[in-house]
């Protein structure tokens, strides 16, 4: 794997960069949010190792301005910070996976290997056509009838899950699994507001509604 690590904590980052090398990875390091930012936008690397507290831009600002710039590049994040909210933080921003220091370097690695093998978001369909939204994955575009639709990058994935399974029910767990990577309830309304914001963009100037509320069950996006 080509692997970024964005650490400042230097026996950290010699830690890691010492046992990636020897398991034969190549590895780049900075101790940057802007050096961070600059080199996971500008080289094509399979994973980022991206600590949440780096000088000049943090952890948090780096994910969101990669996502914001379409960067799909897995990102685990390495944080001090272990409460629940920074977790949902984090993997709100755009983060893939979530390790808590200090860490154990073969957890670190493991977590790197299954990020590594997951699929890739492009793989299958590109784009997607529901009634008059269409929405494609590689130039990140959502279009409804002839208007360009913004969307933050969460609002974007959700509305890839809605029409990736258009006439079908998507619920609230399958949304935490797809877009947030949990596999627990963060007992908050993440879901709900981040769907309510995009649905308020999709349908602006819209009188119609092309997503179904079916209350405690899920949504479903539908042609009609």
């Amino acid at each position: 794997m080509h692997i970024l690590i964005a650490e400042d904590d230097d026996p950290t980052a010699r830690l890691v960069e010492h046992g990636l090398l020897e398991r034969g990875h190549a590895v780049v390091r900075v101790a940057d949010g802007p050096g961070a930012l600059r080199a996971a936008s500008d080289d094509p690397f399979d994973v980022v190792i991206l600590d949440r507290m780096l000088p000049g831009l943090d952890g948090i600002q780096v994910l969101r301005s990669l996502r914001a710039a379409g960067v799909r590049t897995p990102v685990l994040l390495l944080t001090a910070l272990g409460s629940i909210a920074d977790r949902v933080a984090g993997l709100e921003a755009g983060a893939d996976d979530y390790l808590v220091k200090p860490f154990a370097f073969a957890e670190l690695a493991a977590r790197l290997d299954a990020l590594y093998r997951r699929p890739a978001m492009t793989d299958g369909p590109t784009r997607f056509v529901v009634g008059d939204v269409t929405l494609d994955l590689l130039r990140r575009e959502v279009r409804r009838g002839d208007r360009d639709i913004r969307l933050q990058p969460r609002e974007f994935a959700i509305l890839e899950q809605l029409m990736r399974h258009a006439g079908q029910v998507v619920t609230r767990t399958m949304f935490l699994e797809s877009v947030w990577n949990f596999h627990f309830d963060p007992q908050t309304n993440i879901v709900e507001s981040h769907l309510s914001r995009m649905r308020t963009k999709l349908n602006d100037g819209f009188d119609h509604d092309p997503i179904e509320t079916l209350r405690g069950v899920g949504y479903r996006m539908t042609s009609a």
